[in-house]
């Protein structure tokens, strides 16, 4: 007799649906059962309004979180960059596996790579924190652009691009990978210029806090490098009181003597949208990092910004 099939909890989105599926694959041969998705439909997938209006943090998350705890699923799987920096009750997140390539990627006309864009060029995202680092970028080497606001999955953002109502439009490097679509971004941008969203490229795996078995098992794919950088940048999210939306960016990665990795570094950046103020910092904290280490790194460096004035730059305020 097969053992019962583990239940997914998914959003939609091919985005949501390949990254699941990859998922689903990895816990197979950790538990040796059969995983089946079960796709929720969240408030995030169904409104039509910008993201920073419906109030980005957790728009894609709350429904799977409420299905988990009414028991309809087994586990669910998110884009970390989505996660509330709080833990609900009754959850833990089972598993960090290994972060893809956090990065910002330029799907451009005519394969243009960012400082090719010709003056005026208009570039589409849906993320206050691009806006304010793109438009800082151009102010600061002469470019002239115009970042407007998308919604949308990859394929209606990068439509905009192919019909020619957009030059360009930003996207996360990590969700074309999933998907397959990797060949079509025409620049990938420097970390130096653009920080990614807190958690970018990462995936959280999450499941009930009663489920001993079940977090034993995810916790197989669990990897220790990725989830001590994120923690790092959600702590300094959560110490900023930013949401999801804000335009904050962060990455921490690690610093490396030859083969010994010596440090993990955390980048810091919060800005106006028009990118004519950014307060942007860096710090640096010991390897192998502890989680309480990692949370204060994260705190840190979020007290430095807010000494330099970040708490000004990002308008509403999460309490």
């Amino acid at each position: 007799m097969t053992e019962k099939a583990l239940r997914l909890g998914t959003r939609r989105s091919k985005l949501a649906i390949a990254q699941s599926g990859q998922v689903a694959d990895a816990v197979s041969q950790v538990t040796g059962r059969p995983v089946e998705l079960v796709e929720i439909t969240t408030y995030g997938d169904v409104s039509r309004e910008q993201l920073a209006q419906i109030g980005g943090t957790g728009v894609f998350v709350a429904a799977l979180r409420e299905a988990l705890l009414r028991g309809e699923v087994d586990f669910a799987v998110h884009s970390l960059k989505d996660l509330p920096t709080a833990q609900p009750d009754g959850l833990v997140l089972a598993a960090v596996p290994e972060r893809e390539d956090p990065r910002d990627v330029l799907v451009a006309r005519d394969a243009l790579k960012f400082t090719d864009l010709p003056r005026g060029a208009r570039i589409g995202t849906g993320a206050p924190r691009r806006m304010a680092q793109l438009n800082a970028y151009a102010r600061a080497h002469g470019l002239d652009i115009e970042t407007v606001p998308i919604r949308g999955n990859v394929d209606t953002r990068i439509g905009y691009v192919r019909k020619g109502d957009l030059d360009a439009v930003v996207l996360a490097a990590a969700g074309l990978n999933r998907i397959g679509r990797g060949d079509e971004v025409t620049d990938f941008l420097s970390v130096d210029t653009v920080l990614p969203a807190p958690g970018q490229g990462a995936l959280a795996i999450e499941c009930t806090a009663s489920d001993a078995e079940l977090i034993a098992a995810l916790g197989e794919l669990d990897d220790p490098f990725t989830r001590a950088a994120v923690t790092a940048e959600r702590s300094l999210l959560a110490a900023l009181e930013a949401g999801c939306s804000a335009p904050v960016g962060a990455l921490a990665d690690l610093l490396a003597d030859g083969q010994t990795v010596k440090e993990m570094r955390l980048r810091g950046v919060v800005g106006t949208t028009d990118g004519s103020t950014l307060v942007q910092l860096s710090t640096t904290g010991p390897v192998p990092a502890t989680h309480e280490a990692a949370l204060a790194l994260g705190r840190e460096l979020a007290t430095e910004m807010l000494a330099q004035g970040a708490a000004g730059l990002m308008g509403e305020r999460e309490h």
